[in-house]
Parts: structure tokens; C-alpha cells; sequence
């Protein structure tokens, strides 16, 4: 097992990363004290682990809040849902909800703490390589609304991370590569070394190889970690972590959140964000081959659909980053290197929209 300080000064928490972990009633037993729990998880993680971290805690009163699967779900009647039965169950202050499942149900797990009894512990168990490197360290919480993605929600931190990473042997392939884009996103985003590890060592994440999927995992969450710890609540550098989430965002809303996992989107975000900045000679042609090469390995050059420039510009407005009605977008500048940029030609970035979401 290996452990990992998210430092977040009164609000710092740890990240564990190892196999078996679920089974490790110790490790949660540590940080959620003796009150009751109750573990959020959906219907397709629960008949593969919710028993095993049940046995893992015989002594605790435990309450299963078992939800739908998939993106269509994370809405505010689902955290509802979550809501009515911490209420029906009587949980007070004292309890803490367990997120087992991947960002979905972390996301949704973690906004129903932050307002049930205005905000009780929480913890974080991702079981998808997507949550793993991303969505489960940070804080942020939330759900979508049909206008755009988590346009509801909450900073709440999680009072620990306990990454089992044994889960990652059921998740389906196509879900394994939509977290190696968040991966990639790491590299692009904070370490050009750690990029060029991946593009040597890519298949093997593939294989599910064990020791390469700790270290990605690891380094994307040193990363991450490095860029919260300086921005909890995004109100500058922090921002840069929505490298390719402007536009896949975009992709998801177009499309009502069904039939693109949201890595996929972030994927085919990174390339027209690349393809952006090598545009304005931020990055040169090299760096954008490089990009584009290591996400077609990874089976992640999905093109965007073609929803039309207006249509897809209309969801970007939306994006939470926008100011004084300005889309600002994260750029490279140049590979491994990010930046939070509105001083682009806004003629050049239609005209990236329009190559990449069609002219309609």
C-alpha cells in the first residue's frame, strides 16, 4: 500500500493506493470513527464489492443506498434519493457516507454529505481508473443539469481516499481507456517527463499491469494533488485541470450525457485544445503529433459530433471558467505546461470549433 498526503492545511486528508484495500476494515475504521455509515454505490459496483467492504466492517450499523449507473443519473433527483434515506435511517452528524463506484457516484455520494445536515465525513472509495487519478481527489462535488455539466455542486473534501486498485481487474476496457485520458491529461497538463513515460509505457496500462497502473495513478494524483493544495476552490491555478473539459463538456451536454463516457469526451477535448494551441504557435507541430499519437494508442481519438459550431460555443458559454462573458480556455504552452487563456483571436477559435463540431 502506498499513501499520499492531500494537503489541504485543517482540511489535508491521505490518499491510499493499493490491492486488497476494500477488505482492509482497519484503514476505514481509522477515519470514520464509530458512527453509523452508509455507503452510496450504483447497481453495476455493488454486486462486485459492496459485500466485501460490508464484511470488512461486522461491528458498524451500515445502510446501502444503491443507484442507477451512468452519467443520465447524476441529477438532483438522485441525490434525493440519498438524502431520503440518510433521513428515513435517522443517521446523525456523527455518520459518515461511503462513494464506492467511480466518479458518478462519488460526485453524487459527496455533494449528498456536503448538505445532509449541512455536511457530514465523507470518503471516497473510486473503483474506476478515471476516479482513481481524478475525480475522487479535490473536493469538488456535484451533479449536471441539462443546461451543462456539474453546474450544481459543492466543494467538499473527503476525510480520506482508498484507491483499491484490484477493482480495476472487472472494469470493462472501454472504461479503462476513458481514465488513461485523465492520465494523459496529467501529463500534458504538469510533467512532460511523466507525458513521455506514458507514451513508452501506454500498452502496458492497457494489460492492467499492475505496477504501472500504481505509478500512473500515483504521479496523476502527486500531480493533481500539487495543483489543489495551491487552489482549493479554483479561483485560479486550479483551473488549469480542466485541460480538454471545455470542450468535452460540450460534447457531453450536446449529447443529454448518454453515449460517450465522459474520459471519451475529455479525450477528443485534449486533441481540439492541442490543435488550438498549436494554432496560436503556443505549441509546434511535433508536440501536436505527439498528442494525437498517444491518444490513438490509447483508443481515444473519438472525433466530436457534429453538432455545429453555434450549438457547441452556446455549451462551452456555459463552461464555469467563462468571465465577463469570455470563454476562457486551458492551453498548452507548451507540451507539459498549462495555462488559463482569453487572450485568443475569437474568429480562430470558431474556426477550431467549426473544424472539429461542424459548420451547422
Amino acid at each position: 500500500m502506498q499513501e499520499l498526503k492531500i494537503d489541504l492545511g485543517a482540511r489535508s486528508y491521505p490518499m491510499y493506493i493499493g490491492d486488497g484495500l476494500l477488505s482492509r476494515g482497519d484503514l476505514f475504521g481509522r477515519h470514520t470513527g464509530s458512527g453509523a455509515l452508509a455507503i452510496v454505490t450504483n447497481t453495476t459496483v455493488a454486486p462486485l464489492y459492496l459485500e466485501t467492504l460490508k464484511k470488512a466492517l461486522p461491528a458498524r450499523r451500515i445502510l446501502d443506498v444503491v443507484l442507477p449507473d451512468g452519467e443520465q443519473f447524476k441529477t438532483l433527483a438522485t441525490v434525493e434519493r440519498v438524502l431520503d434515506a440518510l433521513a428515513a435511517g435517522r443517521f446523525n452528524r456523527d455518520c459518515a457516507v461511503i462513494g464506492l463506484g467511480g466518479g458518478v457516484v462519488g460526485d453524487m455520494a459527496g455533494f449528498a454529505a456536503s448538505c445532509y445536515q449541512r455536511g457530514v465525513a465523507f470518503v471516497q472509495v473510486p473503483t474506476t481508473l478515471l476516479a482513481q487519478v481524478d475525480s475522487s481527489v479535490g473536493g469538488k462535488t456535484g451533479v449536471n443539469h441539462p443546461a451543462g455539466k456539474n453546474l450544481i455542486g459543492a466543494f467538499h473534501q473527503p476525510i480520506c481516499v482508498i484507491a483499491d486498485t484490484s477493482t480495476l481487474g472487472t472494469l470493462p476496457e472501454r472504461e479503462l481507456r476513458a481514465g488513461i485520458a485523465e492520465v494523459i491529461k496529467h501529463g500534458m497538463l504538469g510533467d512532460v517527463q511523466f507525458f513521455a513515460w506514458l507514451e513508452s509505457n501506454v500498452e502496458r496500462l492497457l494489460a492492467r499491469d499492475r505496477e504501472a497502473l500504481v505509478f500512473a495513478i500515483r504521479r496523476s494524483c502527486e500531480i493533481k494533488a500539487g495543483i489543489v493544495g495551491a487552489d482549493e476552490r479554483e479561483s485560479g491555478p486550479r483551473a488549469v485541470l480542466n485541460l480538454g473539459h471545455t470542450f468535452g463538456h460540450a460534447i457531453e451536454a450536446a449529447t443529454a450525457y448518454d453515449g460517450w463516457l465522459h474520459g471519451e469526451a475529455v479525450g477528443a477535448g485534449l486533441y481540439i485544445a492541442s490543435d488550438f494551441s498549436q494554432r496560436l504557435g503556443w505549441i509546434d507541430q511535433s508536440e501536436l503529433s505527439r498528442v494525437r499519437a498517444l491518444l490513438q494508442r490509447a483508443g481515444l481519438t473519438r472525433s466530436a459530433p457534429q453538432i455545429g459550431a453555434r450549438r457547441a460555443l452556446e455549451f462551452m458559454g456555459l463552461d464555469k471558467k467563462v468571465r465577463n462573458d469570455r470563454i476562457r480556455l486551458v492551453l498548452l504552452k507548451p507540451l507539459g505546461t498549462a495555462v488559463l487563456a482569453a487572450d485568443y483571436p475569437a474568429d480562430m477559435l470558431r474556426s477550431v470549433v467549426t473544424d472539429h463540431f461542424g459548420d451547422a
